[in-house]
C-alpha cells in the first residue's frame, strides 16, 4: 500500500485545524502540522491529538510548506490547508490510489468553498482545481502568493472527482480584511515586476470583474452571497490598482 504524509501549515487556526486533521485519519500515514508560532489554542489542540507538531518562522507560502514537506517520513505529499477538509467521496479515491498497482505522479482535487455557511458553486469560485497529491520527489512549491506544485516536464497527472470542502469566511468582514490584506500583497508584487496601473484600469478594472464574475460565471446563482463575493472581488480589483498607483507615486516623491 501506497503511504501519504498529509502536511498542514497554520497560524492561529484553533477554529479550524481539528475538524480538518479529523478528515485525515481515514487516508493519511501521518499527519505533519507547520506551525508559524501561535497565539491561540492550535499547538494545544495539535499536541492533544497526536499529529508530529513542528513551530518554525513564516517565510511565506511556498517556503513554509516546503519545509513541512521536508519533515514528511513518505514520498507522497497531501497538502491541505487548515480550513479545508477531504469530502467522502475523494477519501475513497485516496484510499483506491493508495491500492492501485500503477499510481500516477500527482493528483488535482476539486474545492468546493463554504462562503458564511452557503456553498458556492459559481462566481467563478468552482471547480477552482487543485493539485494536491504528489510524490515530492517529482514536484515541489513555487510562488509567493499564488504558490503551485509544479512538477516535472515528464509528470503523469490525473483529476480525482471527489470534492475537497474549503471553509473560507465566516463572515462577510473577516472576506472584506482579507481582500485588504491581500492587495497590499498582490500590488506589491506588481510593483517589483514593473506594472503600472492606469486611471482606465483603476476605473474599468471592478467593472469588467463584476461583469464576469456576476453574469459570465454565473454568480447570481448562488443568491445573495454570490452577490456580496462578486462585489467584493470586483472592489479587491479596485484597491489593487490604487495601491499600485499609490506605490509609483510614492517613489516618484522619494527620488
Amino acid at each position: 500500500m501506497i503511504k501519504i504524509s498529509a502536511v498542514i501549515i497554520t497560524f492561529n487556526e484553533e477554529r479550524n485545524i481539528q475538524r480538518c486533521i479529523s478528515s485525515l485519519h481515514a487516508v493519511a500515514d501521518e499527519i505533519v502540522v507547520v506551525d508559524s508560532f501561535s497565539t491561540d489554542k492550535t499547538a494545544e489542540i495539535c499536541n492533544s491529538i497526536g499529529v508530529k507538531f513542528f513551530q518554525t518562522k513564516w517565510d511565506g507560502y511556498a517556503k513554509t510548506k516546503n519545509y513541512g514537506n521536508n519533515l514528511a517520513e513518505f514520498d507522497y505529499i497531501l497538502s491541505i490547508d487548515a480550513d479545508e477538509v477531504l469530502a467522502e467521496a475523494l477519501k475513497k479515491e485516496i484510499i483506491e490510489f493508495k491500492n492501485s498497482n500503477n499510481p500516477k505522479d500527482a493528483y488535482r482535487f476539486n474545492r468546493l468553498t463554504n462562503y458564511c455557511g452557503s456553498w458556492i458553486y459559481h462566481c467563478g469560485w468552482y471547480p477552482d482545481t487543485k493539485l494536491r497529491l504528489w510524490n515530492k520527489q517529482r514536484g515541489k512549491w513555487e510562488g509567493n502568493i499564488h504558490e503551485e506544485v509544479i512538477m516535472l516536464k515528464d509528470s503523469t497527472i490525473a483529476s480525482f472527482k471527489g470534492d475537497l470542502l474549503h471553509y473560507s469566511y465566516f463572515s462577510i468582514q473577516q472576506h472584506i480584511n482579507q481582500a485588504n490584506k491581500f492587495t497590499d500583497l498582490t500590488a506589491m508584487e506588481a510593483y517589483r515586476k514593473g506594472k503600472k496601473a492606469s486611471i482606465f484600469k483603476i476605473i474599468f478594472s471592478p467593472w469588467v470583474k463584476f461583469i464576469r464574475d456576476y453574469f459570465l460565471k454565473l454568480g447570481f446563482l448562488d443568491g445573495y452571497h454570490g452577490f456580496i463575493i462578486c462585489k467584493i472581488s470586483a472592489f479587491a480589483s479596485l484597491l489593487k490598482y490604487m495601491k499600485l498607483k499609490e506605490l509609483h507615486q510614492n517613489n516618484k516623491l522619494q527620488k
